[in-house]
């Protein structure tokens, strides 16, 4: 497999709208370093992570965009984004078996190994590094994860992030087959990936979602829909609370916990301040899981369900690469279901034996 000098890729030059996303025929191909390896990118996925890294939406306060990533630290920019990636192994450095050249990888986007050296606080792929939106990316040999699999590219590249994610709040929260699970945001990428994971562990699943995804959310294995906008009952009573939402229905989720509920959270799209009656807290004796760095058995586990079957892509829309403003516009409409994939080599949609 021949690497290039040079190769196409997307920059972010700054915080800001997708003016900020610029394409580029002449990044240089990164070299990989003793105990890393380079991955030709086939696909990558489309996450709310990519946006609000653009628009600062991780900002600690308000205005100060030097806070404004994952780790709290300022981004680097110009920075090439991209958490999801499926790929090929093109080449490796010093301390890495030949042998892994050509290997189809899934990248794990939690990088607690970086150039040699182990963070205290990890790292995020395309936002404290480059990561996936480029034909070429390194990552320290542990974290490039082989994939046996007859899925295409496209659909690999659907799961790292989000199906991870949801893996790590359900970890965290030690579901169980004996446990009832309400999921927010059902339809969303993190949302449906929770839904089959939590099926696979043989849990119950309540998900809320907009009634237009009902249908959608039900093949997947929900075992009741509720609207969004509708309303919830105390006396269902779950265990668990995966929560992608968060907003000015968060009490509500709350108070529909039985005494020793877990509430695990990775995401706030309907708000990210809320109020909570500790009494809520320490009364119903719940815990409280935040869930963002992955706990070291998640990725590998995730993989063994994609390689068994239990657990399957599903990809609402594909774009080029170089159409990512275009990629991000629908995201953000939310009309979809699953995940939106950009596409970075020509034959990433074919189906693998």
């Amino acid at each position: 497999m021949r690497v290039p000098e040079t190769m196409f890729g997307v920059v972010l030059t700054g915080h800001g709208g997708p003016e900020k996303l610029v394409a580029r025929d002449d990044l240089p191909v990164p070299v990989p370093g003793a105990g890393e390896v380079l991955v030709r990118v086939s696909a990558a996925g489309v996450n709310n992570t990519d946006i609000n890294t653009r628009v600062g939406w991780y900002a600690r306060q308000a205005g100060n965009l030097e806070t404004a990533s994952w780790a709290g630290d300022p981004i680097q920019f110009p920075r090439i984004q991209g958490i999801d990636v499926c790929g090929f192994i093109a080449a490796v450095g010093d301390r890495v078996d030949t042998a892994r050249v050509g290997e189809r990888v899934l990248i794990e986007p939690c990088l607690r190994d970086v150039g040699g050296q182990t963070q205290k606080t990890p790292w995020f792929l395309g936002s404290e590094c480059d990561g996936g939106f480029a034909e070429f990316v390194v990552v320290s040999q542990g974290h490039a994860h082989p994939v046996r699999s007859a899925m295409s590219d496209v659909e690999l590249a659907s799961f790292p992030c989000s199906y991870s994610t949801a893996e790590n709040i359900l970890t965290r929260c030690r579901v169980t087959r004996e446990d009832t699970v309400l999921v927010t945001g059902a339809s969303g990428g993190v949302g449906s990936a929770a839904i089959q994971l939590a099926k696979a562990r043989g849990a119950s699943v309540i998900a809320v979602t907009s009634p237009g995804k009902f249908s959608d959310i039900e093949k997947l294995g929900a075992d009741r829909t509720i609207a969004r906008d509708g309303a919830l009952d105390e006396s269902d009573g779950v265990d668990v609370v995966v929560d992608l939402v968060a907003g000015s229905r968060w009490a509500e989720y709350l108070s529909m916990l039985r005494p020793g509920g877990r509430y695990g959270v990775s995401g706030a799209i309907g708000g990210p301040i809320v109020e909570l009656d500790v009494r809520t807290l320490y009364l119903k004796d719940l815990s409280f899981f935040g869930c963002t760095v992955l706990e070291p058995e998640v990725f590998p586990n995730l993989v063994r369900l994609i390689e068994d079957g239990r657990i399957r892509p599903l990809v609402a829309a594909t774009y080029p690469l170089r159409d990512i403003a275009k990629a991000q516009a629908a995201f953000l409409e939310k009309k979809h279901v699953g995940k939106i994939v950009l596409t970075v080599s020509a034959d990433a949609t074919r189906n693998r034996s």
